[in-house]
């Protein structure tokens, strides 16, 4: 998933906006494929998290830990990913600059 803001950023570079523009503009791209994907995969463990009948407490148990996981992990990565791919680029940046040149 960080590939795409790194190359968002490379090309942004060559039309000179920052890091900060190329991460905001990646995690638009990337905000429908994400969701539809995550809402698939909630919809798909909802049957487990309604089960009756035989072993319903075991599927249950797991249906809420799988639907749980996945929805706070969609909106963990749809919230920080920007934003630490933002920190991590920030740092990488100040870090280049501070190299001694050789003599």
């Amino acid at each position: 998933m960080i590939d795409g803001p790194l190359f968002d950023h490379r090309w942004n570079n060559q039309l000179a906006r920052d890091a900060e523009g190329a991460a905001l503009e990646a995690a638009r791209l990337r905000f429908r494929p994400i969701l539809m994907t995550a809402i698939s995969s909630l919809l798909g463990t909802l049957p487990l998290l309604i089960a009756a009948g035989a072993g319903a407490g075991s599927r249950k148990a797991l249906g809420t830990a799988v639907f749980g996981g996945m929805l706070i992990g969609t909106i963990l990565g749809i919230l920080l990913t920007p934003s630490l791919y933002r920190m991590i680029q920030g740092l990488t940046e100040k870090l280049s600059r501070k190299k001694p040149e050789a003599a």
